[in-house]
């Protein structure tokens, strides 16, 4: 591989800067802030979330700075309109900052990703808005694929180099570079170089590439003996199990929309990438694929329509359920028209995209807006049924009458929607004013670690979790006890300590504390040999001369969350920042009658992960034996 001269790469910059100042200036604002937030994480939190803000900006003022660049090239403007219309895009752009907020709201990460994807799609077309041009538009699109993959291949190549040579010299010269030096030069070549590197090669004259009729055999080759027959082995099984499905007459399961999708995907990129060459002699059959493509798609499309419906009826639509209907409804228009229009232009794929894409991040039609009104739907429904709403208001719930499963149902719920949607979407039903209780909770301090300064964004949404929680009379219920689709449950941890520190073995003759794996003790004063071994479940057994006991942690574990009231009773507070239950020992023991020996197995520390009606996944577990000779 050949890389280009110091020269030709000053002379690249230059010009690059010439035809792109916006953009670069995007793209240094961006480096800089992610290089400062290398350098602060987990230091600040309020400072680290207007870093990501800045760096999230950046990226999309990039994107729609270029977009207007293209935009303004391929209709000739003069300076000073062409000027005009990109500072607009760049005001636009730099607005974004004081809207996403991820710190405060997880949802601002899709949005993120969706208005990334929207102006990326806006790069696409954005020098090709006039009729006709289909071919240039295609090999203008080719163009910046390639680019793009040559540019993150050079970036990875200089970064894997760099990184080497610092490594060596932390080796031979004793040197204390750390791992933020590695992160802030990946910052720097994937915000810098590789940019700069991608826009030097964007091309300078878009529509004199309509006269371009070259097309890579390879792409041809990749097309058609993988992309194609992949498609194919999709729909055959799609369409098999759609037969299933009538013939049982069942609900179709929930992974069968992310099948049809995918088949969707494969087999839409296939015909782009074939589109130039489909009129070519040998190459008729790619029309008749290209129809029968769209026209197998339709009923498949029913089916994912049918999958998604059950469970938006039964759950409540989340942005993942709006995301699939939005894109069957989308998939469903571009069949329609590639089969009724003999005279079909590709450019309506991306401009199209783009526009539901758009319409999709904010507004009542927005994928959070109709999500967040679903599932906050599904939240009053628990007060209502409790009798817990006053005036439209919630009040606190009287836990008492509340069972297991609705409870924790309820507080699964609250969960999932402050970390989405965050606290301050609940304001119409609370009487407090819940920015002034997100503000005041976002002052707090690590108890354990003060000079750390405040709460992390996790931590922070945690906080209001909480309180939320809390205020509604709901401390006692945990979310793992729940478990449905509308809500997607990741593992909780969990850290059990006894009380004390001390160790009390009153009643007890001998105290023995092994390791994890092979342990053994000779007390050859009162004759007896202590064996202990544990398998990778963590269960343990000893042996005490020819004698053996057998505990497992799960059983204690299990026995505690038997009833939530009893892991309520020693959650930590809120401020706790290590999040860890203080039990009495009792609770973390286990106790054996042999016919010598009564052992008692008693967990000290234990750290592990455990969803209902899984056993527990431990990471860690300390314990000893107190043993009484019989």
């Amino acid at each position: 591989m050949k890389f280009p001269s110091i020269k030709t790469l000053a002379e690249g910059f230059l010009s690059t800067l010439k035809r792109y100042p916006f953009e670069l200036l995007f793209a240094i604002a961006g480096t800089i802030a992610g290089t400062i937030e290398v350098e602060l994480k987990h230091l600040n939190r309020i400072d680290e979330g207007w870093l990501m803000r800045m760096v999230m900006t950046a990226n999309l003022g990039l994107l729609l700075s270029l977009s207007a660049t293209l935009f303004t090239q391929s209709r000739s403007m003069l300076k000073g309109k062409a000027l005009t219309v990109k500072l607009i895009a760049a005001v636009f752009a730099c607005s974004l900052i004081f809207i996403i907020d991820p710190t405060a709201r997880e949802a601002d990460y899709i949005r993120f990703f969706l208005l990334c994807l929207a102006f990326h799609l806006l790069v696409a077309f954005a020098a090709f808005t006039s009729k006709g041009q289909v071919n240039g538009f295609w090999q203008f699109n080719k163009t910046l694929f390639l680019r793009f993959l040559t540019s993150v291949l050079y970036g990875v190549v200089l970064f894997l180099g760099i990184a080497a040579a610092i490594g060596a010299t932390n080796f031979l010269f004793n040197f204390k570079f750390e791992w933020d030096t590695y992160a802030i030069l990946w910052v720097w070549i994937a915000g810098m170089f590789t940019t700069t590197f991608f826009l030097a090669g964007v091309p300078v004259n878009p529509q004199a590439l309509d006269e371009d009729v070259s097309y890579p055999k390879g792409l041809k080759i990749f097309t058609q003996y993988v992309l194609i027959p992949l498609s194919t082995i999709y729909v055959a099984i799609l369409l098999a199990y759609e037969i299933k499905i009538l013939v049982q007459w069942s609900l179709p399961k929930g992974l069968v929309s992310d099948l049809i999708l995918s088949y969707a995907v494969f087999g839409i990129l296939s015909l782009l990438l074939v589109y130039p060459i489909r009129e070519q002699d040998g190459n008729k059959w790619l029309k008749t694929y290209a129809r029968s493509f769209y026209f197998l798609i339709v009923p498949l499309l029913v089916l994912l329509f049918v999958a998604v419906g059950a469970r938006v009826f039964k759950y409540g639509i989340t942005e993942w359920r709006y995301f699939i209907m939005a894109l069957a409804c989308w998939l469903l228009f571009i069949s329609i028209y590639f089969l009724a229009f003999k005279k079909q232009n590709i450019k309506l794929i991306p401009i199209s995209l783009c526009m539901l894409t758009l319409l999709s991040v904010y507004g009542p039609q927005s994928a959070f807006t109709v999500s967040m009104y679903s599932q906050r739907r599904i939240i009053v429904k628990f007060f209502e049924k409790n009798n817990a709403i006053k005036n439209d208001k919630f009040t606190v719930v009287d836990s008492t009458k509340v069972t297991v499963k609705d409870g924790s149902a309820a507080v699964a719920a609250l969960q999932y929607f402050i970390d989405k949607y965050d606290l301050t979407a609940l304001q119409p039903y609370f009487n407090k004013n819940l920015e002034a209780v997100s503000d005041s909770l976002g002052k707090l301090r690590h108890k354990e670690f003060p000079m750390t300064g405040l709460y992390s964004r996790y931590e922070f949404r945690e906080l209001k979790y909480e309180w939320a929680k809390t205020h509604l009379g709901l401390g006692h219920f945990e979310p793992y006890y729940f478990a449905t689709d509308s809500v997607e449950k990741i593992n909780d941890d969990y850290e059990f300590n006894i009380a004390s520190s001390v160790r009390d073995i009153k009643g007890y003759d001998f105290d023995f504390s092994p390791g994890y794996t092979v342990d053994s003790l000779d007390d050859n004063q009162n004759l007896i040999t202590f064996k202990h071994r544990t398998l990778l479940n963590k269960v343990c057994f000893l042996t005490i001369n020819k004698e053996t006991f057998r505990f497992d942690p799960t059983d204690v574990i299990n026995k505690i969350f038997i009833d939530p009231k009893t892991l309520g009773k020693y959650k930590p507070p809120v401020k706790d920042y290590m999040g860890v239950y203080k039990m009495p020992a009792d609770l973390l023991s286990l106790t054996q009658q042999g016919k010598g020996f009564e052992v008692k197995f008693q967990i000290e520390n234990t750290r592990f992960s455990k969803l209902k009606g899984k056993k527990p996944k431990f990471m860690f577990i300390t314990f000893s034996y107190y043993i009484k000779r019989k």
